[in-house]
């Protein structure tokens, strides 16, 4: 698929509401990355991109990116290290299952939706959000 016909069909505001409404009940960040091109490594890729828009700056080390190549057909979803040490790998498998579901069902932003829920979720049992939070990333979609 292509990533313009992808991104015709996403219902952007419901994704950038759903990270704003995750984020709420946490310390963590959540951001969802969208690349046009054509990808081998959705993981490899998807920690360049972390990287690259400074989710690994976070104050407590917990954002999670979903990144989604649909030209390539691939996605990812990883976390920092914070999340990490407290969830393991079960979680990330999970969501990806999930997530892979959907998407095969053309179900693009649901899938997107729900995956964000889920991390929220989990986000908000590890970190919780505190007096002194603020949105350390910005919310919107990111393209490439």
């Amino acid at each position: 698929m292509k990533a313009k016909d992808f991104l015709s069909r996403l219902d952007e505001p419901r994704i950038v509401a759903a990270i704003v409404n995750a984020e709420r009940r946490t310390s963590g960040e959540i951001r969802v990355w969208i690349s046009s091109r054509e990808i081998e490594d959705p993981v490899a890729r998807a920690q360049q991109r972390f990287e690259q828009i400074g989710m690994s700056s976070t104050r407590e080390r917990n954002g999670v990116l979903l990144y989604l190549a649909p030209h390539s057909q691939k996605f990812a979803i990883i976390g920092d290290s914070g999340i990490h040490e407290k969830c393991g790998a079960a979680f990330w498998e999970e969501l990806v299952a999930q997530t892979a579901a959907e998407l095969r069902a053309d179900r693009f932003t649901d899938a997107i939706v729900n995956a964000i829920h889920k991390a929220g979720e989990l986000l908000a049992r590890h970190f919780p959000a505190r007096p002194d939070d603020r949105n350390e990333l910005p919310n919107e979609i990111v393209r490439d």
